[in-house]
């Protein structure tokens, strides 16, 4: 049995490759505004079902809810088991009657399939509870939600809102009672935790009652479309070969959740895809920089360079002033260009598509122009002050703007702002140029990788001129004009991680030492060395107090893939650096498959024992994690 504290707090997830997700604690019981069995375009859909199970005259009740005072029903206490099989499945045991519950979506549909096994014939009472809302708001009991159910044999169907899509559940010849009602007061405790919301009522328009035979599944299928519900078992086999063809690993599936086919930007006017990556779940979207980061482990690791390569040139057609997109607002409006490092991860990700494929001309032909502008466009100056200096750096910001990866806002407070010339922005300024140099060199293009070569030797000796911090053995933060930000952070990591560096040997061995020593954990970097009178060793409490935390302190799990490559870069890539950066690994690793329930999540607490928080599958964790794991093996 496992224990409620335990089986609340873990979390499971399914994708169908959309976007939309379906996703609960092992209890069954909601804790965030953002789980549901369906949720699909940004709305929870179906929020939950209600089960039952009848065995001859006795009641079992499943399933888990907090109410005010409350924990009730306690269906957690019959559970006995979950795993992944491939997806999720809950065994419960009613004194000697056994029923496991699998769920899944199917990949390219908003369409989740629940089954239930019983040991012995019984019925089994669901009862739907709707929510029809957009996924980061809550509902109220109201008069506006039409209470009709549309019946079909084996379907029963909902639209409770207009401009909505309907809700159809498919079944297999169930009784249906329509008589509908509110649940209302459902408390959601990781919203509370957050200082949010946290209480939402949810209508549950009809009971459907199924009658399940000894060992033999009977499904429902919930969808935004119409469904069989004899399509149920060839989706399960479909879907279990598909992922049985990502590969065995965890973090191979954990991977697949993320790569996603969106509506494009102006998908009214013309309603096609584009490939992209989901930043993370259960609230993000798709981000510039985020996806860039995350395209390396995300699809080159995992064998799936043609979705590289349709991600590369999906962004390439959004470009715009020489910048890609921080992210594309939700409500499809025009993408948003506040970030200065979005558009120098896109350089990184084309050099290792092009070093891992050798698709060169892929490069020439779709995306070198598309560079040679991004560099021209820094040149002579874009968007918020992003323009090169006399020295050759790169500078950014305007007052009350965020552009590097510390982005944390809250109203008019920029947390960390970062003005004036980041230390990474000007390793990948320099590594952007040498990998132009490189591409002009490959198309012939003599004059440009001339320049280039210039720009990048000019870049090279004004860093090492500014940036050393000859006290502390690293490197500033962030040079702007006379001041230097001695604070320790991870951005130092890198100058020395990226293709092309810009620090001699025994400087980069001081950067990698002095990282180590103030940021390692064992689940990632801190984001401040504790010393430091502004550090923030947990990630916790109102919107004000995470933000606060978010770059103050807080453990990311995906700074372990530059630290550790930076590692194996001053090491001269021995076999003891290897060894030890498996061992860095391990913690991470270990998580996925226990706590995080196949996947990895944002952000650990700074402070032990490192709690985890934010999102709880974010896209560069896995990606850095597949991306660094494959380098080890592949030079061993």
């Amino acid at each position: 049995m496992l224990r409620f504290e335990d089986a609340s707090r873990r979390e499971w997830l399914e994708t169908n490759g959309l976007g939309g997700y379906a996703s609960s604690t092992l209890a069954g019981m909601n804790t965030r505004r953002y789980h549901g069995l369906l949720v699909a375009a940004g709305r929870v859909l179906l929020a939950k079902i209600e089960e039952t199970l009848v065995v001859g005259s006795r009641r079992y009740e499943l399933s888990t809810n907090r109410y005010p005072g409350a924990v009730h029903p306690q269906g957690y206490a019959w559970l006995q088991e979950f795993r992944l099989d491939p997806f999720p499945v809950l065994v419960f045991e009613c004194e000697g009657t056994l029923l496991e519950k699998s769920v899944f979506m199917v990949h390219g549909e908003d369409t989740t399939v629940v089954q239930y096994q019983a040991s012995e014939a019984c019925e089994i009472e669901l009862r739907p509870l709707i929510a029809f809302r957009d996924y980061h708001a809550l509902t109220h009991e109201n008069g506006a939600l039409r209470a009709d159910v549309e019946m079909a044999p084996g379907s029963v169907s909902v639209a409770p809102y207009e401009g909505l899509p309907a809700l159809h559940l498919a079944h297999a010849g169930g009784r249906v009672d329509p008589l509908g009602c509110w649940y209302r007061n459902f408390e959601y405790d990781r919203e509370r935790e957050r200082g949010l919301d946290y209480l939402e009522d949810l209508f549950q328009p009809f009971t459907l009652t199924l009658n399940l035979a000894a060992d033999a599944r009977a499904a429902v299928v919930a969808s935004t479309g119409p469904r069989a519900v004899d399509s149920a078992e060839g989706l399960r086999r479909a879907e279990t070969a598909r992922r049985k063809a990502l590969g065995a690993g965890s973090l191979e599936r954990a991977a697949d959740q993320f790569l996603v086919e969106v509506l494009g930007w102006r998908a009214e006017a013309c309603p096609t895809r584009r490939s992209t990556i989901i930043a993370g779940y259960h609230w993000f979207t798709d981000w510039g920089r985020d996806t860039m980061i995350s395209l390396p482990g995300l699809t080159l690791s995992t064998g799936r360079p043609e979705t590289a390569r349709a991600i590369l040139l999906s962004f390439a057609s959004v470009a715009d002033r020489g910048m890609l997109p921080n992210r594309f607002p939700e409500a499809g409006g025009a993408p948003e260009y506040n970030t200065v490092d979005a558009t120098l991860w896109y350089f990184e990700a084309i050099r290792a598509y092009a070093a891992r494929t050798g698709d060169f001309a892929f490069v020439r032909d779709h995306l070198y122009e598309v560079l040679a502008g991004m560099i021209s466009w820094h040149e002579c100056g874009t968007r918020y002050g992003i323009r090169v200096d006399a020295a050759g750096l790169l500078q950014a910001g305007e007052p009350g703007t965020q552009l590097t990866w510390m982005d944390a806002k809250v109203g008019d407070w920029v947390v960390t702002p970062r003005r004036g010339k980041p230390v990474e922005i000007q390793a990948l300024w320099y590594n952007a140029l040498r990998v132009m140099e490189d591409f002009a060199g490959r198309f012939g293009r003599e004059a440009q990788r001339a320049h280039y070569a210039s720009l990048a030797g000019r870049a090279r000796a004004a860093f090492a001129e500014q940036f050393w911090n000859g006290a502390q053995g690293c490197l500033f933060d962030v040079v702007d004009g006379g001041q230097a930000d001695a604070s320790i952070r991870p951005n130092q990591i890198f100058a020395v991680s990226l293709s092309h560096r810009m620090l001699p040997r025994e400087r980069a061995s001081s950067v990698v030492e002095t990282v180590r020593r103030h940021l390692l954990t064992p689940y990632g970097l801190r984001t401040l060395a504790p010393s430091d009178p502004q550090y923030r060793g947990r990630y916790e409490g109102s919107a004000l107090s995470r933000d606060g935390a978010y770059h103050q302190g807080t453990v990311w799990p995906w700074l372990l893939g530059p630290f550790i490559e930076a590692s194996l870069a001053v090491n001269e890539d021995s076999a003891e650096a290897r060894r030890q950066a498996a061992e860095w690994l391990s913690p991470l690793l270990e998580y996925l498959d226990r706590e995080g329930t196949g996947q990895l999540p944002e952000v650990f607490d700074g402070d032990p024992p490192h709690r985890a928080g934010g999102a709880i599958a974010q896209a560069w964790s896995v990606a850095e994690l597949l991306r660094i794991r494959e380098m080890i093996r592949y030079r061993e």
